[in-house]
């Protein structure tokens, strides 16, 4: 079909986003927000939606979209059942004692969590609470302990396992496993960088207090009871990424064990977890579970009518009218994505931008696995980006904050940590893809390198 509407080329496109990104800034719910933009499609250019509802459904029965709902459930219970505290303690342990080394926990921590939650809200749920407060005492301002919380939050989504890398797999047909290892080179220099500029950020400020340095032997004794009393989180990690990787589960049934392991851990080993608490939580995380399958449903008929419609090919035609260098072009999607993601979530960007985009990186040569790492950086940097800023607004309420006082700590990592690595990650491949290709080389020689 010709996505010509009133006899104007690509205008569907344009009034499609238009209505999509208007509605989702007016505050609509993401879900009816995107079934705006479904409706419009369907009825514009005459599909029919009894065709494409069941195909919808049928899709649904992934196996690897199961894993979803225990992911965002091992998020929130890694909120309640004690984990993040021992995550904390650990990296307190590591780097506490060094100039800035409380802002470095807390850096640090984002990415502990990370690899158990998956998401950027877990991270900043779980640890805004613990961490703000204690920041605030050791002489930090509590504008900047909450911006460079929120910043550093984004680690959640790089670091695997990753609840917006799952659905980009599911999105795309990629191997899941292959686009968690995309994430880990990025998240590791996004830590390395952020621990250097909060270094530098405090190092002048006297009211920063620094713990004395302890003597090597008592470090090591520090560190090594600090892992004794938080064996059972640390283990969490290891059983979920190396049970994936190892071959003995897949990734739904990892995110089921480790779901179990969690509430068995919370309620027994640390006590935190009681009955009512796991029934509040069941409850609160089958919400958000909810709104994220609606996504789905609507973004896997969008896709469809897209791909039935020609929008994908003629984004492409558009891209390379205006340019066709392959540096140029990534900058451009990379303003894009920067920007979808100062609007939505990082679960509603991804679906959004994964159909959508997917066909122009495999025309101008990006490797899928690649364009995994690509998006995850941007969104991640979009989310906390004024003006909307879902993440950044999220810590705001947590750390009972106002904006103003945490924008321009939060401004200086991102312009001078997060923005490098976007670009790194877009312009160097091999960041994402040594790993994947280490570990997984079948799997990458099946994609194409």
């Amino acid at each position: 079909m010709e996505t010509a509407l009133f006899g104007i080329p690509n205008l569907g496109i344009f009034v499609d986003l238009a209505i999509l990104i208007g509605l989702l800034l007016l505050g609509v719910p993401a879900p009816f927000a995107f079934m705006a933009a479904l409706v419009f499609l369907v009825y514009v250019y005459g599909f029919e939606p009894e065709a494409q509802l069941p195909m919808a459904f049928h899709k649904l029965k992934a196996f690897t979209l199961l894993s979803v709902p225990f992911f965002i459930m091992l998020g929130g219970f890694m909120s309640l059942g004690g984990m993040a505290d021992k995550l904390v303690a650990l990296a307190d342990a590591l780097v506490g004692r060094i100039r800035g080394g409380l802002g470095m926990v807390a850096i640090v921590a984002c990415a502990m969590v990370g690899a158990i939650a998956g998401t950027c809200s877990a991270a900043v749920a779980s640890l805004g609470p613990l961490m703000i407060p204690e920041m605030e005492k050791q002489g930090y301002s509590r504008g900047y302990a909450t911006g460079m919380l929120a910043v550093a939050s984004v680690l959640g989504q790089l670091i695997p396992p990753s609840v917006p890398m799952i659905l980009y797999g599911f999105v795309t047909w990629m191997p899941v496993t292959a686009c968690f290892l995309a994430g880990v080179g990025p998240g590791i220099l996004t830590v390395i960088i952020y621990c250097i500029v909060n270094y530098f950020m405090v190092r002048n400020n006297p009211k920063v207090k620094v713990a004395p340095p302890l003597p090597v032997k008592a470090q090591v004794k520090k560190v090594g009871v600090t892992i004794y009393k938080g064996f059972f989180t640390l283990l969490l990690p290891i059983i979920l990424l190396g049970g994936i990787y190892g071959g003995i589960f897949t990734t739904t049934e990892a995110a089921v064990v480790a779901l179990i392991y969690a509430i068995i851990i919370g309620m027994f080993i640390y006590r935190y977890l009681s009955l009512r608490m796991l029934g509040k939580v069941f409850v609160s995380q089958c919400v958000i579970t909810g709104v994220v399958i609606l996504m789905i449903v609507f973004v896997i008929i969008l896709s469809r009518v897209m791909t039935m419609q020609n929008i994908p090919q003629s984004l492409i035609a558009m891209i390379s009218g205006v340019t066709e260098n392959y540096y140029l072009t990534l900058l451009l999607v990379n303003a894009f994505l920067i920007l979808l993601g100062m609007i939505v979530d990082d679960f509603t960007g991804t679906l959004l931008a994964a159909p959508l985009l997917f066909p122009l990186m495999q025309h101008i040569g990006v490797h899928p696995i690649h364009f995994a790492a690509i998006l995850g950086t941007n969104l991640g940097l979009g989310n906390v980006t004024p003006p909307t800023a879902p993440i950044l607004y999220l810590a705001a309420r947590i750390g009972n904050v106002s904006v103003d006082k945490m924008i321009k700590p939060a401004l200086v990592f991102m312009v001078c940590g997060a923005l490098p690595v976007v670009l790194v990650t877009t312009y160097w491949p091999d960041l994402s893809l040594f790993l994947p290709r280490l570990i997984l080389p079948k799997v990458m020689a099946g994609l194409g390198g």
